[in-house]
């Protein structure tokens, strides 16, 4: 004979219906897909300007405004780590983040901004919950901030890829660091992460340091 304690009743139903409504704060990729999410003309390019501007490393999420010309106007990086990933959670942490960084744009009845989503994390480059928790939140803090939707782009050891457009490359990665040509004279330090601001240059020259422009954290 054995002896336990038997859990209420009520408790087990709330915790399933706890985990019902966080698996239910996902997209699937089917559903992205369908959502009509606008395609980046130059996804690389976009790409390659977060990684050079942040250096995320795991679990790093890079939330990111770009103009109509796709120009980064502001971004911001942060690392957020959970063990049951929920949308509603991620949807408070980006939405917070582009609070800090640019203003809302809801007095407009269209929207002309795009927010993008690069977030670097372990693991194959394959849909995972995570993945979809990230896509639900993103698409509610756009809505939220006046802003439209852009891509959802993981960064992994194997590289970038835009979830939904089967769109990526191997370069850069998760891990990787920019090759920064050698600097003369003062030692100049480097911010690694946080809050940046200001479009990018799109000249062909220029060194990649030349074209970060970060803000104070």
């Amino acid at each position: 004979m054995t002896f336990g304690i038997i859990p209420p009743l009520t408790a087990s139903r709330s915790s399933a219906a706890t985990t019902a409504a966080r698996l239910g704060r996902m997209l699937e990729p089917s559903e992205w897909a369908a959502a009509g999410i606008p395609v980046l003309s130059n996804a690389r390019e976009v790409v390659t300007d977060l990684h050079d501007r942040h250096l995320p490393g795991p679990s790093t999420a890079v939330v990111a405004v770009l103009d109509p010309e796709e120009r980064v106007t502001a971004s911001a990086s942060f690392v957020l780590r959970t063990d049951a990933p929920d949308g509603w959670e991620f949807r408070n942490a980006l939405l917070a983040q582009l609070r800090r960084v640019i203003p809302h744009d809801l007095r407009l009845r269209t929207p002309v901004r795009t927010a993008v989503l690069l977030y670097c994390r372990d693991g194959e480059p394959v849909w995972t919950e995570a993945d979809g928790a990230w896509m639900w939140g993103l698409r509610d803090a756009c809505t939220l901030h006046g802003l439209r939707c852009g891509p959802y782009i993981t960064l992994t050891r194997a590289g970038w890829q835009v979830l939904g457009e089967g769109r990526g490359g191997r370069r850069p990665h998760a891990g990787a660091r920019p090759e920064l040509p050698p600097l003369s004279g003062p030692a100049h330090g480097r911010h690694d992460g946080g809050v940046t601001t200001g479009a990018p240059r799109r000249s062909g020259g220029g060194s990649v340091a030349a074209r970060r422009r970060t803000a104070a954290r």
